[in-house]
This record gives C-alpha cells, structure tokens and sequence, in this order.
C-alpha cells in the first residue's frame, strides 16, 4: 500500500520501510498419507467416504473439484473427465486410472449415470463441509489426527514422484501452472533416494 501510494498516487516521496525485510513464510507441507495409513482411514470410512477418498488419491483432484464433478463430465470410454470449474477457473482433463475407472464402472451399475457422481441423498450435491465432518470422524478413528482432506492430493503426488514419475508430467497431473509448485508436493521418503546413492 505504501508503495501505491509513492508509485500511483504521489502522496508519499518515499516508503519508510522500503529497507525492511520481510522473512519469508515457511508454508512447505510436507504430509501425505502411507500405504498403511490409507488402509487405516479406508476402515474407518462408511463407503461413500471410501469412494471418494480413493478417488482423491488417484486423481488429485481437490475436494470441491470431486464434490461438484458430474457424469456428464465423465467419459469412461476415453478414461477421462472434464472438470469445469477448477481452482485456475479453466477448463481442464483429468485422466483416470484403472483403479478409478472400476470404481466409476461400479457406481455406474449402482445409480443412474446422471447428477453429481458423489452425491448424497436424492442426487443432490453432498455439502463440503459434511464431507470433512465424515472424513475428521474418520481420521480419529484410524488415529491420524494430523491428516487433512487435501492431503490426499499431496500423497497424490508423493506417491507418483516416489514412483519415478518426472516433475513434469507430476506437474500436468496436479494441472499446476508453475514447476515450482509441484516441487512443493514433490516429497521424498528416504528409501525412494537410495538408488540415488547406490548410483
């Protein structure tokens, strides 16, 4: 605001704090969910919750992303589906894998492909913070209080970086503008550097 006012307005010649420096935040997560951890809180959860939770590790997608994703978004066909209203507000695909594909395939026979491909009752959208009031139900009880929904899409990326999977194409699936954001859920576990100093 104070350099507006010098730059824009002129109501200031200069900005008494132009030479302070401003530590930067530290805002690097650094959590995602193991193997066992995902088996723990998949126990815990009714199975709409199951659905859902499987479908955010695999696809990365964010939580209002999944909530507001519609069958007619989805082509089981193509292995695809079109989300229409992202964080960017851009239109985007997200491929799905096969664990996802026979997920959606079982669903399909269940209830009618149309409406919200997770909704709650009567096809209607299920409300986002329902949603977290299940899954923080479901995350005490498999004691792993220090788990947040989003951090289903940082495993997403964990997972595929521990895999081998380049930044690049790391960085296509979480649809991030920037390498540099990609870099931040590009964690790694010890074990996944060992070849690194084998070699």
């Amino acid at each position: 605001a104070l350099n507006l006012a010098v730059r824009e307005w002129e109501w200031l010649e200069r900005n008494p704090f132009e030479k302070v420096k401003i530590d930067k935040a530290h805002n690097k997560v650094e959590r995602w969910i193991t193997f066992e951890e995902e088996e723990r809180l998949l126990d815990a959860s009714p199975v709409w919750l199951q659905e859902i939770i499987t479908f955010a590790l695999n696809t990365g997608m964010r939580r209002n992303e999944i909530l507001s994703l519609q069958w007619s978004e989805v082509d089981l066909f193509r292995r695809t589906a079109t989300l229409l209203l992202t964080k960017n507000k851009e239109k985007r695909t997200v491929l799905l894998n096969q664990t996802v594909l026979e997920l959606l395939k079982v669903k399909s026979k269940v209830k009618s492909i149309s409406g919200f491909v997770f909704s709650g009752k009567a096809n209607t959208k299920i409300i986002g913070r329902n949603l977290l009031r299940a899954f923080y139900s479901a995350r005490e009880t498999a004691k792993l209080a220090d788990v947040r929904f989003h951090d289903l899409r940082h495993t997403f990326a964990t997972r595929l970086v521990q895999a081998g999977v380049d930044l690049y194409k790391v960085q296509k699936l979480m649809r991030h503008k920037s390498p540099l954001m990609t870099q931040r859920y590009a964690h790694h576990y010890s074990e996944s550097l060992r070849d690194g100093v084998d070699t």
